[in-house]
Order: C-alpha cells, then structure tokens, then sequence
C-alpha cells in the first residue's frame, strides 16, 4: 500500500552540554514558537508524543520544543544503544500524522510559562523578558533547552530550567556567567539571577 499526503520525516540527532540528553531534531514544526517540560510521565498527560516515548523504560524526562525533542535517559543506558529506536519511532509518529501536544490540556494542568511580554508586565520585567527572548532563547534551544522567565523581584530574577537545561552541569556556569552577567550590564535594576526548580 502506497501512502500519499503525507510528508517524509528526517529525524537526526544533535549531542547537548549534558550528558544524559539527546536532542532529537526533525523537519517538520512539533510546537511552534513554544517549548512544554515533561519531567515524569504523569506530567505527559497533556502529550501524547511525551506519553507514548515514556514507554521506552530508559526514558527520564521529555522536552518539546520549535522543531524538537530532547530526551533525558537513565545513566544505565548508552544513547548508541537507543538512538535508531528512537529516531524510527518519532519518524513514524510524525509521519502519521498523530498529535504531539494537546494545548488545552496542557493549559488546564499548568499554565505554560511565557517570555513574551504582556500588559501588566512593568518596564524591568518587559525588558528581562525582551532580553531573555532575543538573546538567551536562541542559544539554550541550540542546547535543546529552554529558560523560562518566572518572576522577578526586588532585584533577582527567578528563571526555570528546561529540557538539556534541566540538571546540566554546565546550566549553573551558563545562568551566573552567561545570563546573570548580560542582565546586569544591559538591566542595572538586575542584582541576581536564580534558577527556580520547576
């Protein structure tokens, strides 16, 4: 049987600075402009993509994000052992069409944490935001992670750690080296940045 209307999916993989996750990437847009952390499965309720990769018994934790996956394996598990099983399964899932993330669910069980600027937001945080967008976001996705604004203050900044971001020995360099110092020259009102467990 011929199957037409729907697209070949590439999957390919790319290393991320921690270890224990792999980023999945693929040639078609999973959740675009937004990212969702599965850290267990009974947070993947509101994926069924994050569900089903769950079933894979080394399967720690699920990100999604633009264009990708990472996943966080057990410390048993080798990723060359896992990767074509991987990838075979997500080329057939988003070959077939079946859904990766279901919004209102996921608003309903937590409201998804936003870098985008809203109304009520006062001139430090839009600026936090603004920064975390254009700067910050392009690099940690690269990563396969994102940095989620949560709050801000008296002059600290709260961020949540997710995907490859989420317990990477590199992420706590990356937040008070990287982050941290860029807020306090290009926001003065900024004196700390904090990580925030999700």
């Amino acid at each position: 049987m011929i199957k037409t209307g729907n697209p070949v999916i590439s999957i390919y993989t790319e290393m991320t600075p921690n270890p224990e996750t792999m980023k999945f990437v693929a040639n078609k847009l999973l959740f675009p402009g937004k990212s969702a952390d599965f850290p267990d499965i009974e947070s993947a309720k509101p994926s069924p993509l994050a569900t089903e990769l769950f079933g894979f018994p080394f399967i720690r934790a699920v990100f999604i994000a633009s264009n990708f996956v990472t996943l966080t394996k057990t410390a048993d598990t080798e990723w060359t052992d896992v990767i074509p099983s991987i990838r075979q399964f997500l080329k057939d899932y988003l070959e077939e069409g079946k859904p990766v993330v279901n919004e209102e669910e996921l608003a309903v069980q937590k409201p998804v944490s936003s870098n985008e600027v809203s109304a009520d937001d006062d001139d430090v945080v839009k600026r936090i935001k603004e920064l975390l967008d254009n700067y910050v976001r392009p690099a940690v996705e690269m990563d396969g992670g994102a940095i989620q604004f949560k709050s801000y203050s008296e002059g600290t900044v709260n961020l949540a750690m997710q995907g490859s971001c989420s317990g990477c020995p590199s992420s706590m360099i990356t937040l008070k080296a990287g982050i941290e110092g860029m807020m306090k020259r290009m926001i003065p009102e900024v004196q700390e940045v904090v990580a925030e467990a999700e």
